[in-house]
């Protein structure tokens, strides 16, 4: 780290615990008496939410705020799993045997406890993550719109389908959908309201039960989600919980599982791919990202600068989807990089339990250690710090400024490896190929975004960028907020997608019922072999004649 990037607190920043900036503008500080970590989590909120976790030991979880003990909570053993799937597994058959709008109407129910009684969620995930409310409520949004669409689409999603038999009016053909079972999942620290129950909603609707392995610094959130949802209706049994260690309760899930949703990091991905695999359970994977977003020659500066900022630096950079590379045509990247710039450098942190702040903390030491070694490698290595690279110990132990690199090398580990924090590179292109060509240089595919006045060839570059989503003048919330449409990695960002009808299919084993009528697939009627096969000739010309699909 340079001299220029020491940890003294920017002039005009207010370092306390409620609120600090980057820039000259301070965060307001919370008002007196205001919600505390110990006003939120309470012995007696603590003991409701984990009434129904099977766990033996004990373990705890911390606030980034400060890094101080939350709570005490229950940890799983194998042993403890197993409890948990049998438990799930008695439960299962019931709730499938539920009819679909029965169950549809628990999601619709649990839609409104979300929104009625939000101030206690987002709480619990600024408490637990340690960002900052407007990005605690984009879960809360998330969740509420998953909730009223598989609310709403199940029913039709799951309903039986009638196709073209083998021999038109001959063969009747149904497609049945039938739940996998029991559904292993296992939930990242980042997102912890919306990669839960947010995943878990589509495969309880479709008569599946759920053990869950949230993360355990964010477990309080997946276990108020529970609770909620049981509120609604959801029975008990059919949503457990266990807690852990990662390497020893992961495992445990997955090798009892009938199916196996998981989403965190590309390497830990392919491990639990191997153990569904060797089981022939499917499974759903969304992993890692280096997103690019493409700022054209035409794109509206001031729009794509602000864009940048809620692309690059929500939730601290801690978002599968956020943007890490920053491709800007030569003709206005100095004008974008000057608005970029001053955007950022004005950005607000805090810890305040209130609306406010622009950023929050980084989860945990892991996280500030990988994001303070890329900047730091970079800068060793020629690159330009632009605005931050710098932490904030004064406002809280995990902070660090939201960072933009300019003069980003190809060697660079900040220009290859996910970052996964409020750190951006910059880089200039000269035309659309060759932002295409360096959009698509590397071996993941999650998101992307595009920047342009012309919404056609936004659109045209969108098709050409090898990523599950791409969003045109936005960074990422305009597609991960089309809930009817898929999301998901290409390459090394994952398998299978959320949302849409995938979301939800992918939790059932189709099964087709063929009924044979009249006569059999077979000589019939005085036939013999020959004329059989005559006669079944003639009848596949009519049927690509009549268009028959």
């Amino acid at each position: 780290m340079t001299d220029s990037q020491a940890t003294a607190p920017t002039p005009g920043a207010t370092p306390d615990t409620t609120g600090a900036t980057v820039g000259t503008n301070p965060l307001a500080p919370a008002p007196a008496g205001a919600r505390t970590a110990a006003d939120v989590v309470t012995p007696e909120l603590v003991a409701q939410l984990t009434r129904d976790v099977v766990g033996s030991g004990r373990t705890a979880n911390h606030t980034p705020f400060t890094g101080e003990k939350l709570a005490d909570l229950p940890e799983s053993t194998p042993a403890d799993v197993e409890e948990a799937f049998a438990r799930a597994r008695a439960a299962q058959p019931v709730w499938a045997a539920t009819p679909v709008r029965q169950r549809a109407a628990v999601l619709l129910r649990f839609h409104d406890l979300v929104l009625a009684r939000q101030a206690e969620v987002l709480d619990l995930i600024q408490l637990e993550t340690g960002k900052a409310r407007l990005h605690a409520h984009e879960e809360v949004q998330a969740v509420a719109v998953a909730a009223r669409h598989y609310g709403r689409k199940a029913p039709s999603y799951l309903r039986p389908k009638g196709h073209t038999g083998a021999v038109p009016t001959l063969t009747k053909v149904t497609e049945l959908r039938h739940p996998r079972g029991v559904i292993g999942q296992i939930a990242p620290w980042n997102y912890p309201l919306e990669l839960s129950v947010g995943d878990a909603l589509p495969a309880f609707v479709a008569g599946n039960a759920v053990v869950m392995k949230p993360d355990t610094e964010t477990a309080l959130t997946a276990l108020w989600a529970r609770d909620l949802l049981i509120e609604a209706g959801l029975p008990a049994g059919v949503f457990q919980v266990v807690l852990g260690d990662g390497p020893v309760v992961g495992p445990e899930v997955v090798k009892r599982a009938d199916y196996v949703s998981f989403t965190g990091s590309t390497r830990t991905g392919r491990e639990v791919a191997q153990g569904a695999a060797a089981r022939l359970v499917g499974v759903s994977l969304e992993l890692g990202g280096k997103n690019a977003m493409l700022v054209l020659h035409d794109a509206d500066i001031e729009k794509a600068a602000a864009g940048a900022v809620r692309g690059c630096f929500s939730t601290a950079g801690q978002l599968c989807i956020s943007i890490e590379r920053l491709y800007v045509h030569e003709s206005v990247a100095d004008a974008f990089v000057e608005r970029f710039a001053a955007r950022t450098k004005a950005m607000r942190l805090g810890t305040s339990l209130a609306y406010g702040a622009d950023m929050g903390s980084l989860a945990g030491a892991r996280q500030l250690e990988v994001v303070a070694r890329h900047v730091e490698e970079a800068v060793k290595q020629g690159a330009k710090v632009v605005a931050g690279g710098v932490a904030r110990p004064d406002i809280g132990p995990y902070f660090y400024e939201p960072t933009i690199l300019d003069g980003v090398e190809a060697s660079m580990a900040v220009c290859s490896e996910e970052t996964f924090g409020p750190v951006v590179s910059l880089y200039r292109f000269k035309d659309e190929d060759e932002a295409v060509e360096l959009a698509n240089s590397t071996p993941y595919g999650l998101n992307s975004s595009v920047w342009t006045k012309d919404g056609r060839r936004g659109r045209r570059i969108a098709a050409r960028l090898r990523s599950g989503t791409v969003n045109v003048n936005e960074g990422y919330a305009s597609a991960y907020g089309s809930v009817q449409s898929p999301m998901g990695g290409m390459k090394d960002s994952g398998l299978g997608r959320r949302h849409g009808s995938e979301g939800i299919l992918k939790y059932t084993e189709p099964q087709t019922v063929a009924h044979q009528r009249i006569m059999p697939m077979a000589p019939a009627f005085g036939m013999d072999d020959e004329k059989y096969a005559a006669f079944m000739s003639r009848s596949l010309r009519v049927m690509k004649a009549l268009r028959l699909r």
